[in-house]
């Protein structure tokens, strides 16, 4: 009954499908096989981290021959040796992984207690924050086309990316510690509007590569474009269980189409990327230099610490905030 769950576990027009609260990990961990309403949530994403790892292992042993210094064709080639120009790319799957990895155990988990669900959900921000420099850092680097890497945009996109990134993780994590239901449409904009101006900026590079060329370039590349969009929305708007409360709560409500969407967005992507790292890997290293590359992979661990910190900082800040709230 809607009656038994606490404010904090309950979602806008999802009426039932909920799972009882403070039962043990054990519980929600099983729950993986069982039907509710946060089943679709997690199995998108949990799907979706499982895809992506395989098709980039398809990949680097069909077409990507000497990912990370793995030489797969000759026995002159064989041996280890770091690839850079294939760094970004490795970085930007471990970033997809990640994102959807934390998402799907927030999902899954969350219904254990208080403390728990908002540490996880500060867990899903980490990964956002991961993912969306991965994106740009690959984008950048990939998908770009010469004019956009000869103008002095460039020179200050991937650190002004790394810090919209750090900004985006931490306005959500303190969005989601400091606005309780009902919430006020400030939580929303916290979320929504530092997220609009990563994707903004890390989308450039294909924005501009689009307007100056044909759009049959790379199928992947338009497509992948309209189903992050499409996502924001159903993520913005609770559609269409707005008008049917109830109706969708175990299958079709907005937030799981916002996951499907997501996921499809993701696999789309990664497919252009795959497309534009055959095509730039040569000139990559000669482009940008080997050290500048360097450099700038090396900001991704720096950013994923920052991202971590936050969300540290925030979850020792819960219990005060939830002895505030019963007061």
């Amino acid at each position: 009954m809607l009656a038994h769950v606490p404010p904090l576990f309950r979602e806008r027009f999802i009426v039932s499908g909920y799972r009882p609260v403070g039962l043990s990990w054990r519980h929600y961990v099983l729950s993986l096989f069982q039907i509710h309403n946060e089943t679709l949530n997690v199995w998108s994403h949990l799907l979706a981290a499982a895809c992506v790892l395989v098709r980039f292992m398809m990949f680097t042993m069909l077409q990507g021959g000497g990912i990370l210094g793995f030489r797969l064709q000759g026995p002159e080639d064989q041996g280890f040796s770091v690839d850079v120009s294939s760094l970004p790319l490795v970085l930007y799957v471990l970033s997809a992984v990640i994102y959807l990895s934390c998402s799907a155990a927030a999902h899954l988990l969350q219904s254990h207690s208080e403390q728990g669900h908002y540490s996880l959900f500060f867990l899903v921000y980490v990964g956002v924050g991961i993912y969306q420099y991965g994106c740009a850092l690959a984008l950048c680097l990939y998908s770009s086309d010469a004019a956009w890497t000869q103008s002095t945009f460039l020179q200050i996109f991937l650190p002004a990316a790394a810090i919209l990134a750090w900004i985006c993780c931490t306005t959500c994590c303190y969005a989601k510690l400091h606005f309780h239901r009902p919430y006020p449409l400030r939580r929303k904009l916290c979320q929504v509007v530092p997220m609009a101006m990563v994707y903004l900026l890390e989308i450039s590079p294909v924005a501009h590569r689009l307007a100056t060329y044909s759009w049959t370039t790379s199928s992947a590349l338009p497509l992948h474009l309209v189903l992050f969009l499409l996502a924001a929305f159903f993520f913005s708007c609770p559609i269409p269980e707005r008008f049917s409360p109830g109706r969708y709560d175990i299958i079709g409500h907005g937030h799981q189409l916002f996951h499907i969407l997501l996921s499809f967005g993701t696999l789309a992507q990664q497919e252009a990327l795959f497309q534009d790292f055959l095509w730039r890997r040569q000139a990559l290293v000669r482009e940008f230099g080997e050290q500048r590359l360097l450099l700038a992979c090396a900001s991704f661990p720096c950013l994923m610490l920052c991202c971590v910190m936050t969300a540290l900082t925030m979850a020792v800040r819960v219990p005060a905030q939830l002895m505030k709230e019963q007061r």
